[in-house]
């Protein structure tokens, strides 16, 4: 996705207990967050734009469909350009933290990815921890692991389903220095799921605000609760 276009996000998905019914688009840079409390239909949102959850509706990104309900068209997680990191790191722990990155790197056939790889691992600070075990890590740590592997597959769009909500106060910190340098020298668009008022005024470009499966407000800071 280049500079200049959108991810256009049309979504309906009925459930006994919840129906989420969105149109979103969302621009080509920056972190786009998705904020709202539990339940609100940000995570189903983030799961439908990867193809892990199915709704009626379209998911475009660029010049690219993914899906378009009306026209038969489903195109299924591993041929979607995306990276995927969700609030508990998926870590192999039976494998080194070099392993688990080349590992990323392996499942796809994408042009210059080992470079993408050295330049995640530079930006997110983990160089030192490459011959470690990652049962060894800290929880903030893990997590950077997670987000330098999805980084790796050179993604068209990185989605980050509150990354944070497993970490405490001190780890959160940890993190967070490096999502913000993420977030000022990657031209990749970043979806970012979170409930923090904190993550979001730390992070956001834009804050699309939902509640109950609904987007209730979109634009800047002053969306939040207690913007001022």
């Amino acid at each position: 996705m280049t500079h200049g276009q959108t991810l256009s996000v049309t979504l309906s998905l009925a459930r006994p207990d919840f129906s989420l019914e969105v149109e979103l688009e969302l621009p080509a840079r920056g972190i786009t967050v998705l904020f709202g409390p539990s339940g609100a239909g940000k995570t189903t949102i983030l799961r439908c734009i990867a193809g892990l959850e199915r709704a009626r509706g379209h998911v475009v990104i660029g010049d690219r469909c993914w899906q378009d309900s009306a026209k038969g068209i489903f195109v299924p997680t591993w041929r979607r350009a995306l990276g995927y990191v969700f609030q508990e790191a998926s870590l192999f722990d039976h494998m080194s933290v070099a392993a688990n990155l080349s590992y990323g790197v392996e499942r796809v056939c994408v042009p210059q990815a080992q470079d993408a790889l050295s330049q995640a691992v530079s930006l997110l600070g983990i160089s030192h921890l490459q011959g470690r075990s990652t049962a060894s890590l800290s929880g903030g740590e893990r997590q950077r692991v997670a987000i330098a592997r999805a980084l790796a597959t050179k993604p068209e769009i990185l989605l980050l389903d509150e990354p944070l909500a497993s970490l405490d106060y001190a780890r959160k910190q940890e993190v967070l220095p490096w999502l913000e340098r993420m977030h000022q020298e990657l031209s990749t668009p970043i979806v970012y799921v979170t409930h923090s008022v904190e993550e979001a005024k730390g992070l956001a470009d834009l804050v699309v605000a939902l509640e109950n499966g609904r987007v209730t407000s979109r634009g800047g800071l002053e969306v939040l609760p207690n913007a001022g």
